[in-house]
């Protein structure tokens, strides 16, 4: 069988969704369903119809017609098979079987589309792994987050910790009985333009940059930022700022930020065959402790832009000893995989797709067994007459991963006030508005394999949780690795790139220990 395209239209022949799954131009295509209302033979019910060069099998949709337009030598069985296949997702999408719906809803319904056939060949799916594939989260929109929210607390930081030394050096100079000191003999005005040009520098969300407030003109009788006056006006004019909207980030952090941003960048130089190593993981601890479920998923994705590196094998290193159940794509020779761990098409004589990011090989590893948790943590909340004292302590139970932009978030009493932190490994930022303590840790890895924070406030033991946890990290939870590439003829190695990301899709921790 092979599916030329796939359409919903009216029964005009309109086309409202079409999805070409070999090489076609929309003319032929919007021509070749123009035509199909008007082969169909009126008071008499059949499922195809046919030309002299293509065959239509449709199925009516209230007042539309879901279409296949395939080959004459292709199967009618599987054809039928087929469009019931594609009838039956429609719905999926939209409640309505209506023009409006339909186009409201074309993308989810081409994605979905995409799952059924590839390359014009029928895959081996059902409707709940559709549904299941086209829900999947992104793993770069999830890094992109992190290292995002990373980047704020450290601005945030980085901004008290310039205002303060800003103050200081004001108390300095009136203590000794001296003019406040500029920048650049500039005097007061010199330095108020100083301090808005250290502070104030590129937002951090590069794709809607915004203009930054202009410096204050070095005039006497302006109403510039000035040292002399008010202690506390350099850090109201920087509430003010935060107050509207504005994301401050100093030369410093904005150091800090760049080096975090480089976490799990795609490589400068990508190859004409480039393979991404993704793992995603989902983990809940239960409440009465043990491990409730985790949940490992990894894909090794291939793209190839050159068409001359088309006809390729591709070894895979796999040293997993956690139990990763694999699973190779339909067109993937899996004799060739289980013996010789080779990924390589089942027709040796077709080439992969070009341009095109294409899913080889994925594993899933799901256990309750708690010595397979990368990273383990415990909290201890303990009843107090002032309130509640925390503990809370983590663990690198895997030393062969490093975590970075590791964050660890604690649910706050609303109403109480700040926590009192006392003993803390890394950093942690209060969020009054949210309720949260957010620990920050840069890089866990087995040289800084534990650490702790401990903290008191008003509250019960229950306010703590649940506890979340996100990284992102460079190593992959399961060792398989793309060991070489190589060309089918000859077996010559072939030049490729390649990218490893292990993120957090849920990370929850639900377990209590009360001290007694």
């Amino acid at each position: 069988m092979v599916l030329l395209a796939a359409a919903v239209c009216t029964k005009a022949g309109k086309a409202i969704v079409s999805r070409q799954f070999v090489e076609m131009t929309r003319t032929r295509v919007e021509g070749l369903l123009a035509a199909f209302p008007k082969l169909m033979n009126t008071g008499k019910q059949h499922t195809f119809v046919e030309t002299e060069s293509v065959r239509y099998v449709y199925q009516p949709l209230e007042k539309l017609y879901m279409v296949l337009i395939t080959t004459k030598n292709s199967n009618i069985l599987e054809d039928l098979e087929t469009l019931r296949l594609f009838s039956r997702v429609i719905p999926e999408y939209c409640r309505v079987l209506e023009e409006s719906e339909i186009s409201e809803h074309c993308f989810d319904i081409i994605f979905a589309f995409d799952e059924i056939v590839a390359l014009g060949y029928r895959e081996n799916v059902n409707l709940a792994q559709i549904r299941t594939f086209t829900e999947m989260d992104s793993h770069e929109e999830k890094v992109f987050r992190a290292v995002r929210e990373t980047q704020e607390r450290e601005a945030k930081a980085e901004m008290k910790r310039k205002a303060k030394e800003l103050q200081r050096a004001r108390q300095d100079a009136e203590r000794a009985g001296k003019k406040s000191p500029g920048f650049g003999g500039f005097g007061s005005s010199g330095m108020s333009s100083s301090i808005s040009a250290t502070i104030i520098t590129d937002t951090i969300e590069p794709e809607k940059p915004k203009v930054a407030p202009a410096p204050v003109r070095p005039s006497g009788s302006s109403k510039a930022l000035k040292l002399g006056v008010k202690g506390k006006e350099v850090d109201n004019f920087v509430d003010k700022l935060k107050s509207e909207g504005e994301n401050i980030i100093a030369s410093g952090a904005g150091r800090k930020a760049s080096e975090a941003s480089k976490v799990l960048q795609p490589p400068v130089n990508m190859e004409s065959v480039h393979l991404r190593v993704e793992e995603k993981i989902s983990l809940t601890c239960g409440r009465d402790g043990g491990l409730q479920n985790m949940e490992v998923l990894g894909m090794i994705t291939l793209k190839v832009t050159d068409e001359k590196n088309g006809r390729i094998s591709i070894l895979i290193n796999n040293n997993d000893k956690k139990g990763a159940q694999l699973q190779t794509h339909p067109h993937v020779d899996k004799k060739l995989f289980t013996t010789e761990s080779l990924i390589g098409l089942k027709n040796q004589e077709k080439s992969f797709p070009l341009n095109t990011d294409l899913g080889v090989l994925k594993w899933r590893l799901q256990s309750t067994d708690e010595s397979l948790i990368p990273l383990t943590i415990n909290c201890w909340p303990s009843e107090s007459g002032s309130g509640c004292d925390v503990n809370i302590e983590y663990e690198l139970q895997d030393e062969g991963l490093e975590l970075n932009d590791v964050v660890i978030t604690i649910p706050l009493p609303s109403g109480v006030g700040a926590p009192v932190v006392g003993d803390l490994d890394g950093q942690y930022n209060h969020d009054s508005r949210k309720n949260i303590l957010e620990w920050s840790l840069p890089v866990i890895d087995e040289k800084n394999k534990s650490g702790s924070l401990e903290f008191s406030m008003d509250g019960k033991p229950n306010d703590f949780f649940p506890i979340h946890v996100s990284f992102v990290s460079k190593r992959n939870f399961c060792d398989i690795q793309v060991a070489k590439v190589t060309y089918v003829e000859g077996g010559s190695p072939v030049k490729f790139s390649s990218e490893t990301s292990f993120v957090v899709d849920k990370y929850e921790i639900l377990k209590i220990i009360y001290l007694l």
